[in-house]
Order: structure tokens, then sequence, then C-alpha cells
């Protein structure tokens, strides 16, 4: 790892800028979804020339090594061509990403995916299943690496490479015109909440890239799920809850197994069924090691279940008076953003103290999760911009979507606050 350092170290020196340089000119490219279609065969036809012509552009970039933005169904992402260690680094550089947190591969078909494995590899049948079922889809897969393919600097020199199949045309259209896999985290600062529209990318990094594909707001709103299935035991390993929940898995995997005589596979999801200090300090996939998806401004994450022992509850109220006691804010009133949904019995009590001035983002119904999934970092990220001082987000369940959401808000949040609603 020592070494793997040391060369992006001397890769971020070669092709940095000069300080006090700007690269060209942030573009946007609007695109056409709906105009994108692939045959059963995997080969798209794209109807809107305007779109082709953004994906060409877009495509351009990538072959001179240069990162483009494009939508997922997930989040935005920052592409570059994964096979080149060179166009890989402009990732880490733009973003300012950590060397040791390794990037997803995006492929746009199964012949692409088999082009990177290892010859003597075979799919086990619950990847098979999950493959059927959930790809194109926001599912990636941990796969054993072919390292005299894959750059290190994609896999922070683990032994395993993450790979997934986007259903975001743009992105799978992308893929399939560049003719390459493509590497790509969130299209945004390091540590910052991921963007789910063209404009959260601008905001971010104009003037750091040159293209944005611009395909409208992401559909699930959060980053993959992240599968390792390649334990002897067979078991299926949640390293990363995301846009497949746990629930739908297992289902696809009862299903499957139902006729068989091989035992269903277990479904273990890290920090619930199990830990691994040594897979913490070094990640195979992204979104284990470091603080993710933080706003400029503080954020604390409301809760009324599992108290901790030794911590009782407080008041709305008198949460609210200590907020008030212990944050600088303006001298006409203090501005708080809410993600609560918006069937919330919290919310109701806090927005009665009206010498705050409260700042509240469509949530949806706390019975749609899959929707609260789709705003929370537009949520994030809104009420960022709009100047508040603090944002509250309550808990939801963890359960479904919920489970990915509660991932995020937990990394997002500074603190917690246990609350007891009378």
């Amino acid at each position: 790892m020592n070494v793997l350092k040391r060369y992006l170290n001397f890769l971020r020196k070669r092709f940095s800028q000069p300080q006090g340089t700007m690269a060209a000119v942030t573009q946007v490219f609007a695109c056409d979804s709906t105009s994108i279609v692939f045959s059963l065969d995997d080969q798209v036809a794209v109807s809107s020339p305007e779109t082709l012509t953004a994906l060409h552009t877009a495509a351009s970039c990538l072959k001179d090594l240069s990162p483009v933005a494009f939508p997922t169904e997930t989040v935005y992402g920052l592409g570059a061509i994964a096979l080149n260690a060179t166009a890989a680094l402009k990732i880490f550089s733009t973003k300012g990403r950590p060397a040791d947190n390794p990037l997803i591969v995006h492929v746009s078909s199964r012949r692409m995916l088999q082009t990177l494995l290892p010859q003597n590899y075979t799919l086990s049948p619950s990847y098979e299943l999950l493959i059927e079922h959930f790809w194109p889809g926001p599912l990636t897969l941990l796969f054993p690496c072919d390292h005299s393919l894959i750059p290190d600097i994609i896999t922070a020199g683990q032994p395993t490479v993450a790979i997934r199949m986007p259903s975001h045309p743009v992105a799978r259209a992308l893929i399939a015109v560049t003719d390459a896999p493509l590497a790509a985290p969130s299209a945004n600062s390091s540590g910052k909440p991921s963007p789910t529209r063209a404009e959260h990318v601008l905001n971010d990094l104009n003037g750091k890239i040159t293209i944005i594909l611009d395909g409208g707001p992401c559909e699930v709103g959060l980053e993959s799920t992240v599968v390792d299935g390649l334990h002897e035991d067979g078991n299926i390993r949640i390293l990363r809850p995301g846009g497949i929940t746990v629930e739908d898995i297992q289902r696809v995997l009862i299903n499957g197994f139902s006729d068989t005589d091989t035992p269903i596979p277990q479904i273990l999801v890290h920090r619930r069924d199990f830990r691994d200090d040594a897979l913490e300090q070094a990640p195979t996939t992204p979104g284990m090691k470091y603080r993710h998806y933080s706003p400029s401004v503080p954020v604390t994450l409301m809760r009324m279940t599992d108290v901790p022992l030794g911590i009782e509850p407080r008041s709305p109220s008198a949460f609210l008076e200590d907020l008030k006691r212990s944050m600088p804010h303006s001298p006409n009133a203090l501005r708080v953003g809410l993600l609560m949904p918006s069937d919330s019995i919290l919310m109701k009590s806090l927005i009665s103290d009206t010498t705050i001035q409260w700042h509240e983002f469509p949530f949806g119904l706390v019975s749609e999760p899959a929707i609260i999934a789709r705003r929370l970092f537009d949520g994030l990220l809104t009420l960022e911009r709009e100047g508040v001082d603090l944002i509250l987000v309550e808990e939801v369940p963890e359960e479904n979507e919920g489970l990915a959401i509660m991932n995020r808000v937990k990394k997002a949040a500074g603190s917690s606050q246990w609350i007891a609603i009378p």
C-alpha cells in the first residue's frame, strides 16, 4: 500500500494543474434518456442527434484521459477509463479522494464484464442469480481482480475489484460509445453529499471538469448496494447497503435456490451482522472507511429508538432551548433545515417554536422509504445552499431502503440526539 501511495503522489505532481489556474469552462450537455435503446445483444441505438453528439463528445473527452460527469440511476458519477491509471488518477485529484478508497468499475454489457475477469474464474450460482435479476441496476459485485489488466489505483491494491452495470440509459450508452469500462465514484468533492442532479455537480465541480452530461434527476438517489460473494462459505455479505435492498436480494436467492439441493446463502450486513476491522482499515469498496455525505453545515441525527445506556432522551422543547443557546446565528433567527417525513410527529412538535426560522425540505411519508432515499442528498445540498445554520435529519426504520438511508445519514451526521415525544 505504501508503494501505491508513493505512485499516486508521483502522478498527482506530474498531472495536477499549476496553482492558480482553472480548467476550461465546464459545459453541460442535455441528454434525452428516452432516445436511447439497447438491443438484446447489448447494442446501443440513439435516436436524438443532440444526445448522440453529447455522448460522442463525452467519449472523446474520456479517451483523451479526462474525467466526465454523467448520470446514473443512483447518483451522478465522475467517470474515467478504468484500465488507464493516468485517467483514473484524475478522478482522485479532481475529488480530493484518498488513495486507499477504491473505485467501482462500470460496464455496459456481460460481454464487457467477461473481458475484465480472470480467465479461470466462473460466476457462482448466487452471482448468476443476482446479475439476472438486478443488472442493469444499482448492484455492485466484488470479483477477483486481474492485476495484469486493472491498475492498482482502481482497487487500492486489493485482490478484488468492484463492478456493476448501471441501468441509466445515458450511463450505459456512454460506456458503450466509449467502448471501455469506466471507473466512477460520485461526482462531488470527497466527503460531500453525492449529487443527484446535474446542477449539484456544476455547483461543486465547475471549472474542475469540462463536461457534465445532464440526464435529469437520479431515480434511486443513493449509491449502489455492494455485495461480496467470494467467501468459501458461499454467504452473501452486504458491504454497503444501497439501491437494491437486503429484502430484494434475500427474495431472489430464496426463490433461486428453492428447487436445488444447494443451501440458500445467508445474507450478512456489515456492522449489523458482522464486523471486520481489517476490512474497514483497507476497504475493498467505497463508503466503508471515511466520513462521507457531509454538507458544509452541521448535521444532527434525531433519534427516538435504540437509546444507549446512560442517555436520557429529552423533550423537543428542551432540545431546542439547548440548541438556541449553543448555536451561533444571525441576529434575526436561528435557521434550521429539516429533513423529516411529511407525517413526522417530531417535526410538528419542533416547528411550533416560532423563534426559529425553519427550512423544510419535502421528504415523503415514513411509509415511502424509496422516496426518502431519492430525496436525501438533494435535501442536504438544497438546505446547504439555502444557508441554514444546522440540518436536523429524523431517523427512519432500518428496513428496505431505510437501511441504506440510515447508513448515509449516520456518516453525514456529526452528532445524534435522542428525543422523547410526549
